[in-house]
């Protein structure tokens, strides 16, 4: 009867030992899975942050091509000109 006590009670400890090991991990691995989601939030946000200014940089020099374009087109039609008055 007394073996079966102390048997009773070493299985309780060992289990409560366990189960607390187990809790122990459990925590630790909820935590690493906050600061995982924290972590993708940041690089979310820095995605964004980047793609808003390589968007930014994209419109700036379309603006840029478009103009020297359009600057390009006035100096040939410029240039003909002068070549036709020249000729004339």
């Amino acid at each position: 009867m007394e073996n079966q006590h102390i048997l009773n009670i070493l299985f309780g400890s060992v289990s409560s030992i366990l189960l607390g090991v187990v809790a122990f991990f459990i925590r630790q691995l909820h935590s690493d899975f906050k600061k995982m989601e924290k972590d993708i939030t940041e690089v979310k946000t820095m995605a964004l942050l980047i793609k808003t200014e390589f968007k930014n940089s994209y419109d700036l020099l379309s603006q840029r091509v478009e103009y020297l374009e359009t600057r390009i087109k006035n100096l040939e039609l410029l240039n003909l000109k002068n070549k036709r008055d020249e000729k004339g």
